[in-house]
């Protein structure tokens, strides 16, 4: 069958699409993935590999990609007055607290999970951990205010892992997420230390305040506060901005929680006497 290419091209290009002005390209995915897969190894160069580079070769290519990378995303989306340089610096002196913390939460897996057999076996083939490194470099990109790249980050862990965590979140240092499947963190989330999640958690919103015209408002706190010692297990739903869970609480399966906890109390799930 002979198409006409060029006639179907013209009917695409046609269609009024407001996202993109024809001016600026913003970079494809890949690039932002291969930047992820150069901070891994430069993080963990035993356990992660990719290109055959070094860890020395890493950082250096790792450098000058990021830089150029920041530089062409704040002139497709910004007025291109963004140091590139300085905000690739202040991420790459980061790097080695994010180790800090990456080891912290190998640490809790371990401890929380009689079958980690050791610790190499958590970095190579537990998700959760998979889902959290990346988890923790998108989040130093997202606190530095770079566009997209934290988010193409996330959403390739969420791909990759079925764990979809939003790097505005705030997670503290010796966290465990076991199995992992399904669990959401919302954007404003605010989770404590030593905290451990079970599969399908969703700390998530509860409504979304609406302009004039009915569209939702962006921005605003709108997920939970969870204290540090908090275990919530599986397919358990915290919603709102306005809920906290205060330490050493323990949040059973199937809950359903939409109003504050106070420390040490244990919920659990009760079916109706109807149903």
């Amino acid at each position: 069958m002979r198409m006409n290419t060029e006639g179907l091209l013209e009917k695409i290009r046609s269609v009024k699409d407001e996202t993109a002005d024809g001016k600026n390209r913003l970079p494809d995915r890949k690039v932002i993935v291969y930047i992820l897969k150069e901070t891994q190894v430069i993080l963990m160069p035993e356990y992660f590999h990719f290109s055959e580079l070094s860890q020395e070769e890493a950082l250096v290519e790792l450098s000058a990609s990021l830089c150029k990378l920041i530089r062409r995303i704040d002139e497709a989306v910004g007025d291109g007055t963004i140091d590139s340089w300085a905000v690739a610096e202040k991420f790459l002196n980061r790097l080695p607290d994010v180790k800090k913390l990456l080891l912290t939460d190998i640490q809790a897996i371990y401890d929380g999970d009689p079958a980690a057999h050791s610790k190499a076996e958590i970095i190579l083939c537990y998700p959760g951990f998979y889902a959290t490194m990346i988890y923790r470099i998108a989040h130093e990109l997202y606190v530095l205010g770079v566009p997209f790249m934290p988010r193409v980050m996330s959403e390739y862990a969420h791909e990759k892992t079925g764990i979809d965590i939003n790097p505005g979140a705030k997670i503290g240092e010796y966290f465990c997420i076991d199995h992992g499947t399904g669990i959401v963190i919302g954007e404003t989330a605010d989770i404590g230390d030593h905290v451990k999640l079970y599969q399908g958690v969703t700390i998530g919103a509860k409504s979304f305040r609406m302009d004039e015209n009915g569209n939702p408002v962006k921005g605003g706190k709108r997920h939970p506060d969870i204290g540090s010692h908090v275990v919530i297990y599986a397919n358990a739903t915290i919603l709102g901005g306005d809920t906290k869970v205060g330490d050493y609480c323990v949040i059973g399966g199937n809950v359903w929680l939409t109003h504050s906890v106070e420390a040490h109390k244990t919920i659990t799930y009760k079916p109706c006497a109807s149903c």
